[in-house]
C-alpha cells in the first residue's frame, strides 16, 4: 500500500507553524507497513489543492490530506475534493445536527459559519471526528481514495489512529528497530549492510548525525518480528563492535552504564569543546555515581598549571599535539581521583592552529593501568566557514565518548580513528 501525504495551511507553506502533523503521519503509518511515498505541503488554495491530490492518486494507492477542514472561507478542502470528484458539496443533517448539540452543550451560540463544517462532497464519506467538531471525509476518486482529516494535530492523530489506520493497515503492521553506531561514515554502514538490504521484505534507512549513524530496520509481511531479528543479528555481525546501541541508547547512556557495572568513574578535561563533554555525560539523572568532574583548560597555559602537561611538550609542540591529549588524560584522572580520564584538543576552525590544519584532533583516555590511548579521529571536513566549528566540536564530543566506551570493553580504536603516540 503506497500513501502520499498532503498537508494543507498557509502557515505551513510560510513556515509559521511546524509541519509536525506529516513527521507524525510518516512515523506511524510506516509502524502498520504503508510505505509513505511523498509528503508535500500546499496553501489554501482550491486549484492547488486540487492538482496536489490528483498527482497523488497518479502514483499511490490513498492520500491522506490534513487541513481545510474547518469553518473559515479559507478552509477549502472540502471544495477541492467536490471539484475533483465533480460533485457539489451538500449539507449532510447529521452533521448538522452534531454542530448544532456541541456548541449548545458548550453554552455558546452558533455562528452560521460554523455550519461550513457540515457540508461534504457528495457521495463522500464521513468520518466522525471524536475529539472536535471538524469531520473527516473520505472520498473515492479515480485511481485510490483520499482521507481529510482535520489540522489540529490531537484532532488528526485520533482519527489516524481509529479510523485510517484500521481501514488501510488491518493486521499488516510493521517491525521496526534502530540500531546506532560511531565511528563509521555513512557511505561505509550502507556498503556493509548490502546483504541485509536485499534481504526479503527489509527495508533499511540511514539516519546520519556528526559522526554517528543510525540504521532504521524495517521488516514487514507475515511474521514481521521474526524477520526484523534474522535482520539485526546480521546487521550486527556485519558491523562488529562499531553498534554500540540501540533503539534509545545514546552513548552517554551506554558509557554510564558501563561505568556503573564496574562501580568506575570518569573525569574529562576538554579543550576545543570547551565543556561539551561534560555537558553530555551530565544530561542524564543520576550521572554524579559515575561522572566526578571534568576542566575546561582552553587556553595553552591552564593546560599546564591545572593538568600539568610538561611546559617543554607545549613549547616544543604546541597544545595540538597527541602527547599533549594523553598527558590531559593522565592529569584530569589524577587531580579528580577517577578511575579513567578522558581529554580532547585539537582544531575546530575556522583558521589552521600551530601548523595544524582544521579538524586536526586528538582524544586521550587515560586508565588505571598501562599508558593512555590516544588516537586521531578521521574527521571530514564539513565545509567551511564559522560553522565548522560546531561540527567538529560535536564530532569530538561523540569520538571521545566512543574511545572511552571501546577502551572499558577493552576494545582497539575502531574504523574510525588512527591510533597516535
Amino acid at each position: 500500500m503506497r500513501v502520499e501525504l498532503v498537508t494543507v495551511g498557509d502557515e505551513l507553506l510560510l513556515g509559521d507553524t511546524v509541519n509536525g502533523n506529516a513527521a507524525w503521519m510518516g512515523q506511524r503509518l510506516a509502524e502498520h507497513g504503508l510505505e509513505v511515498t511523498r509528503s508535500v505541503v500546499v496553501g489554501d488554495e482550491l486549484d492547488v489543492i486540487v492538482e496536489a491530490v490528483r498527482e497523488a492518486l497518479g502514483r499511490a494507492d490513498a492520500v491522506i490530506t490534513t487541513g481545510g477542514l474547518g469553518p473559515t472561507y479559507d478552509d477549502v478542502t472540502r471544495d477541492a475534493l467536490a471539484a475533483a470528484a465533480g460533485v457539489k458539496l451538500v449539507r449532510d443533517p447529521g452533521l448538522e445536527r452534531r454542530l448544532r448539540e456541541r456548541v449548545a452543550a458548550a453554552g455558546r451560540e452558533l455562528q452560521p459559519m460554523a455550519l461550513r463544517m457540515a457540508d461534504v462532497p457528495e457521495g463522500a464519506g464521513i468520518l466522525l471526528n471524536s475529539a472536535g467538531s471538524a469531520a473527516g471525509l473520505r472520498v473515492e476518486l479515480p485511481g485510490g481514495v483520499v482521507y481529510a482529516l482535520p489540522g489540529v494535530p490531537f484532532e488528526m492523530r485520533t482519527m489516524i489512529e481509529e479510523v485510517v489506520l484500521p481501514e488501510l493497515a488491518g493486521e499488516n503492521r510493521a517491525a521496526r528497530r534502530t540500531l546506532r553506531t560511531a565511528g563509521l561514515w555513512e557511505s561505509v554502514v550502507a556498503t556493509k549492510l548490502a546483504p541485509v538490504e536485499a534481504m526479503d521484505r527489509i527495508k533499511l534507512a540511514y539516519l546520519p548525525d556528526p559522526a554517528e549513524v543510525k540504521i532504521r530496520i524495517t521488516a514487514t509481511g507475515p511474521d514481521p518480528a521474526a524477520r526484523l531479528d534474522e535482520a539485526e543479528r546480521t546487521a550486527r555481525d556485519l558491523l562488529g563492535d562499531a553498534v554500540y546501541g540501540a533503539g534509545d541508547q545514546t552513548l552517554d547512556r551506554v558509557v554510564h552504564g558501563l561505568l556503573a557495572e564496574r562501580s568506575a568513574t570518569v573525569a574529562t578535561a576538554e579543550s576545543l569543546t570547551g565543556g561539551l563533554i561534560g555537558a553530555e555525560l551530565t544530561r542524564m539523572p543520576g550521572s554524579s555515581a559515575t561522572y566526578a568532574g571534568g576542566m575546561v583548560a582552553y587556553a595553552t597555559a591552564l593546560k599546564k598549571e591545572l593538568l600539568g602537561v610538561p611546559a617543554p611538550l607545549l613549547d616544543e609542540h604546541g597544545a595540538v599535539h597527541p602527547d599533549v591529549a594523553a598527558a590531559m588524560a593522565t592529569g584530569v584522572r589524577e587531580r579528580l581521583g577517577a578511575t579513567y580520564g578522558v581529554a580532547v584538543t585539537g582544531v575546530a576552525g575556522p583558521e589552521a592552529q600551530d601548523g595544524r590544519e582544521v579538524g586536526t584532533i586528538f582524544v586521550g583516555v587515560a586508565t588505571p593501568t598501562g599508558n593512555p590511548r590516544v588516537i586521531r579521529p578521521l574527521l571530514p571536513v564539513p565545509g567551511v566557514g564559522a560553522e565548522i566549528r560546531g561540527v567538529i566540536r560535536r564530532m569530538t564530543v561523540v569520538h571521545a565518548l566512543e574511545q572511552l566506551r571501546r577502551v572499558i570493553l577493552g576494545l582497539g580504536e575502531g574504523p574510525g580513528a588512527t591510533p597516535e603516540g
